[in-house]
């Protein structure tokens, strides 16, 4: 099998619903919730970190446990990240969950899981490309972005210009962000259906 079938093969959206999309929704389904709201900010912040800690222990570094204050720092982190494209904060994420509003607490940790979905499947993309792609032979390089850019099936942004493989041959960190978000397009797409 040539460098380009086995780059296109690691990156067939169902091998990568296999490998890094299913046990990323299962970390997150067998997160039991007692209830959709919270208490006050002392609990939100434990939830959203016991819930970090358990989806990374179950999908990132498996079977490790990170400190809870750590835990929380990055949960919150997502969630302001998150909040911040629907003009809120970290606030906004605690309002929710605190009153029940916009799928409450739940919400909120699908905002958790999904980046961290989002994160997974990006690291995975370019651990493909950073498997089958040599970074020392420029041409073969440039051979394989442009075949892939002509086979693949994953619609790419607009930007990515698919008649000049060199610009993304010497860094193929746009292409690689690029791929991750058709991906996730196609798979809205289809959960919409």
């Amino acid at each position: 099998m040539t460098r380009i079938h086995q780059l296109l093969a690691a990156l067939d959206e169902r091998r990568i619903a296999q490998d890094v999309g299913i046990p990323q929704d299962e970390a997150r389904m067998s997160f039991r919730l007692e209830r959709n709201t919270v208490r006050d900010w002392d609990e939100f912040e434990a939830i959203i970190g016991a819930y970090y800690n358990h989806h990374s222990s179950r999908c990132i570094a498996v079977g490790a446990r990170m400190a809870p204050r750590d835990a929380r720092t990055e949960a919150k982190e997502i969630l302001e990240q998150g909040y911040r494209r629907q003009n809120g904060t970290v606030i906004s994420a605690y309002n929710a969950a605190h009153d029940g509003t916009d799928g409450g607490l739940r919400m909120v940790l699908d905002m958790i899981a999904d980046a961290l979905r989002e994160k997974a499947v990006a690291n995975y993309v370019r651990d493909a490309f950073d498997r089958f792609v040599r970074p020392t032979a420029w041409d073969e390089k440039v051979e394989i972005v442009g075949q892939l850019l002509q086979l693949s099936m994953v619609p790419l942004d607009p930007s990515i210009d698919r008649e000049t493989p060199e610009r993304y041959a010497h860094d193929y960190t746009e292409l690689v962000t690029a791929y991750a978000s058709g991906l996730r397009a196609v798979g809205n797409h289809f959960r919409r259906l």
